[in-house]
């Protein structure tokens, strides 16, 4: 079925996003792959290119008011060269929207022009130990010194993407006790520079996929961030997240179908020219069966990404739409990447394949934003259930 969300513009920026890829990361992305993350330099190279301040205001050297339309597009496009950008689309994506709604005048005077040119990147720290999912629990505290000029961070996170390469962190911390009938009280958002005195990166993960994507362990020992790095009202943190979710969870949605339509098209091609048997694995029924079911589930799951996008753009997204895209977007792209890996064979099973990666890579989609679990969760309450 032929898409309508996008229009001449998009069409000409994934030119020069699939141009980029050829030329920058396609022909380094093994030496990335072995290195287990990106270069800082990728970042300069992407705020040459534009794509690191979406919807920071020209004044602070951004593009001003985007379409997520374009977003998407990097997203589509990097599934299709089966390449991860680091964590850009943590930086991008999911925290700068913190930072335009949030900030202050004089925050965002600071931080926004950086972000623009690509010379500050962004992560986020919320998980910890032993909390996962339930943000409530979090123990980071973040006490406000006797002189109230500054807060004293103390605490540890982890699963934490891209710290490595960022220059500035949104800290989840604990301000106050929770509330007798409220656990969510007391929570606030810190934005901590990553070389502030102790501020520790510990060591970093070792995942099944998402290898260009650094995620480590973080500590904080007396960390001293000055008031006026408070983000958004204290006290009032997991409100402030709760509204940011649905963008996130788009965009995980997004990026699942663009990896499940990839995995269609790398085995379209494999199964032309791979022969078993004496003739082309193209011919058998059973690839061609498996290959119709897969390629309308991920039509399916596109139109109602496609519909999710629009949905944005008009700013009518909504906590329990963006659960349902995660949800069946993430667990479409599981079933179709694992049955176009089958479609491999053995070869499948190898790293230099891009459906390896595509395989490795897809299964944390299913929990990172919210696992699915908690995508159901979501949509029953929305049923009233």
């Amino acid at each position: 079925m032929k898409r309508t969300i996008y229009d001449d513009e998009h069409e000409a920026f994934r030119g020069v996003v699939r141009d980029f890829l050829a030329k920058e990361v396609t022909p380094v992305y093994d030496e990335w792959l072995a290195a287990q993350r990106v270069p800082r330099e990728l970042f300069h190279k992407l705020g040459v290119l534009g794509v690191t301040g979406f919807d920071i205001p020209e004044e602070y050297g951004g593009p001003g008011p985007t379409s997520y339309k374009f977003q998407a597009v990097i997203a589509e496009e990097a599934a299709r060269a089966a390449v991860v950008l680091g964590h850009h689309f943590v930086s991008t994506g999911v925290v700068l929207p913190y930072l335009l709604r949030l900030a202050t005048d004089e925050q965002k005077s600071r931080w926004l022009p950086g972000i623009a040119s690509g010379a500050t990147t962004l992560c986020i720290a919320m998980t910890e130990p032993g909390t996962g999912s339930d943000l409530a629990g979090i123990r980071t505290t973040a006490r406000l010194s006797d002189d109230g000029q500054h807060y004293v961070l103390n605490g540890s996170k982890t699963f934490i993407t891209g710290a490595r390469n960022s220059e500035l962190c949104v800290v989840v911390a604990r301000t106050s006790p929770p509330a007798a009938d409220d656990r969510r009280h007391g929570l606030s958002l810190l934005v901590v520079d990553t070389s502030s005195e102790g501020f520790s990166i510990g060591r970093q993960l070792d995942k099944i996929g998402m290898h260009t994507s650094d995620t480590s362990e973080l500590s904080f020992a007396d960390v001293r961030v000055p008031v006026g790095d408070m983000l958004g009202r204290v006290d009032h943190g997991f409100a402030h997240l709760g509204a940011h979710l649905p963008r996130e969870r788009l965009a995980i949605g997004v990026a699942a179908v663009a990896s499940a339509a990839a995995a269609v098209d790398f085995t379209r091609a494999y199964v032309r020219d791979r022969n078993v048997f004496g003739r082309p694995v193209a011919e058998f029924q059973n690839t061609k069966f498996t290959l119709a079911d897969c390629a309308t589930q991920v039509e399916a799951a596109q139109s109602l990404a496609d519909r999710g996008i629009a949905a944005d753009d008009a700013g009518s997204l909504t906590a329990a739409d963006a659960a349902r895209i995660k949800l069946f977007c993430t667990e479409t792209a599981g079933r179709v990447i694992d049955a176009c890996l089958q479609l491999h064979g053995g070869y499948g099973y190898m790293q230099e394949y891009p459906i390896a990666r595509l395989y490795a890579d897809i299964r944390v989609s299913r929990i990172y934003g919210g696992t699915s679990e908690v995508m159901k969760a979501i949509i029953a309450k929305d049923l009233g259930l």
